[in-house]
């Protein structure tokens, strides 16, 4: 039976349909051998970064205080806008919307975005038995 979503994520239709996408994205990077040693959070970059068509390297986000990336946080503050908008499209339209309008963007935008992504998702894929 799958556990159901955190208050946070109730209610974001598009999201959870994305999560039942990026669960398949997942499985299909844990069965293969040379994405069996990434961690959790290296995994699900390597899932959206799939699910996207966005290829790079598999690196592990650092610790962040808020929404963004550590990295990021002393970013201009249009720069952060940018990716705080974009999580914000993310969770009501859909990660797949989200990363189209991200790759309008330069590659830091693009990148803290997917970071600040697993930031917010690997919490929740973790209390739903997805990840470790």
């Amino acid at each position: 039976m799958a556990k159901q979503p955190s208050p946070e994520f109730k209610g974001h239709e598009a999201l959870e349909a994305d999560i039942k996408q990026l669960i398949a994205e997942i499985r299909k990077h844990e069965e293969r051998p040379e994405t069996r040693s990434l961690t959790g959070p290296e995994l699900l970059k390597k899932s959206i970064q799939s699910m996207t068509a966005v290829e790079q390297p598999a690196q592990p986000s650092e610790p962040s205080s808020g929404l963004l990336p550590q990295y990021a946080q002393s970013a201009p503050a249009e720069t952060r806008l940018e990716v705080e908008y974009l999580l914000d499209v993310a969770f009501h339209h859909g990660i797949a919307k989200a990363n189209t309008e991200a790759m309008k963007s330069s590659p830091f935008v693009i990148d803290a975005f997917h970071d600040a992504l697993v930031g917010k998702l690997y919490p929740e894929l973790q209390k739903r038995g997805i990840l470790k």
